[in-house]
């Protein structure tokens, strides 16, 4: 009997401006933890749901999610829904607030203890239902299985279960407009290496999960600087929110790689946003992956630049490269470790903490050791 990849489709979308409000209708009665942070809270994003959920709904705000949210923050989310005894969670935010709503979901419902269910597979229970809505176009967490929290030792833990993907999302554009330039340059660029390394992942590589990342990084490229530059420009904010789902989807199906896995520490040590962690690692990685993954980037390369297609597949690789550096320049981005304090002589410590993300490392066209990652984060010095 023939096998292949058991694919996630997925959670039911409601995509469009202002459709956040009609969220409680797809979650069952009782008492709600909306999970977010207090900047979200500050600007009056979570006001419109709130006003729709006042009339019929006991909602339970728990806005203490911080970057990087650690394990301390997520059992607080689950003792504050324990203590209100809700029935439903929806996380409201970026990734950040998206990861512990998942988790906190799976624990109230389950009864599981945190640290029986990290890794892949491990969380079979059940949980609260669960909707999310991003407010960023970056990390497809509303669209995947996975959720990282920062424990001990600034070291950064996944959960990685079918269990985890929420029975409901909201692509609403209207939250993400008027970001700074530099969270949509991040959040954007975070989305886009999710696309790439889903499509070369060793893993789990398929024609569902390569479809998914070739449309993500098509309408990513397109909108990323117009959403950068214009911020009010609602079709380019809706498009990066859909590329940025696609994405998600891509990768929970073909899980993320090389440039992840040495990012984490970036974020974990230096506490980088992730996707400024991810665009400070892409060129080293993609290049030492080159030779490996030559076609599959070819193919990716003629997404971003059409005219790469009289080249041979070498060249367009490298171009992928060089795209994808001229795009991160283009958003603002400084792609230099030692533009943001790190210094050149950690390269050893980041590599033997690099080393912790082996979930990720595995998925990578190319083994990664610990003498490999110690080249490349001097490489992105």
């Amino acid at each position: 009997m023939t096998t292949g990849p058991i694919l996630h489709p997925g959670p039911r979308l409601l995509i469009g401006a202002g459709r956040t409000a009609e969220l409680g209708n797809h979650l069952p009665d009782g008492s709600i933890l909306l999970v977010t942070d207090s900047a979200v809270r500050a600007f009056g994003l979570v006001d419109p749901l709130l006003d729709a959920l006042a009339p019929t709904r006991q909602v339970l705000i728990f806005d203490s999610v911080e970057a990087d949210p650690s394990r301390a923050t997520l059992l607080a989310a689950v003792a504050a829904g324990q203590a209100a005894g809700v029935a439903a969670v929806i996380g409201f935010g970026g990734g950040s607030p998206m990861d512990v709503a998942k988790l906190a979901a799976y624990l109230l419902g389950s009864g599981d203890d945190l640290d029986t269910i990290w890794g892949v597979g491990l969380a079979r229970g059940r949980r609260l239902p669960l909707a999310l809505v991003p407010t960023t176009a970056g990390t497809g967490s509303e669209a995947t299985p996975v959720a990282v929290i920062t424990v001990e030792g600034a070291e950064k833990r996944g959960v990685n279960s079918p269990v985890l993907i929420p029975d409901v999302a909201v692509l609403d554009a209207s939250l993400t407009v008027g970001k700074p330039r530099a969270l949509t340059a991040a959040t954007g660029i975070d989305a886009m290496v999710h696309a790439i390394e889903a499509y070369t992942s060793a893993k789990a590589k398929n024609p569902v999960s390569d479809m998914q990342a070739r449309e993500a990084l098509r309408l990513l490229a397109a909108n990323l600087v117009t959403a950068c530059e214009r911020p009010g420009n609602l079709a380019a904010r809706e498009a990066m929110l859909l590329g940025a789902h696609l994405a998600g989807l891509a990768f929970a199906n073909a899980p993320v790689a090389g440039v992840h896995a040495l990012a984490y520490p970036l974020g974990g040590i230096h506490h980088l946003p992730h996707g400024l962690s991810n665009a400070l690692m892409l060129r080293p990685v993609l290049s030492f992956n080159a030779e490996a993954a030559r076609q599959p980037y070819a193919e990716l390369a003629a997404i971003l630049d059409p005219g790469v297609a009289i080249l041979g597949s070498q060249a367009a690789a490298s171009r992928l490269i060089e795209r994808m550096e001229e795009l991160i320049r283009a958003t603002g981005l400084s792609p230099r470790l030692r533009d943001h304090g790190i210094e050149r002589d950690e390269a050893p410590m980041l590599a033997r903490e690099a080393m912790k993300q082996q979930r990720l490392l595995v998925n990578n066209p190319v083994p990664i050791g610990e003498d490999d990652a110690r080249r490349m984060y001097e490489a992105a010095w």
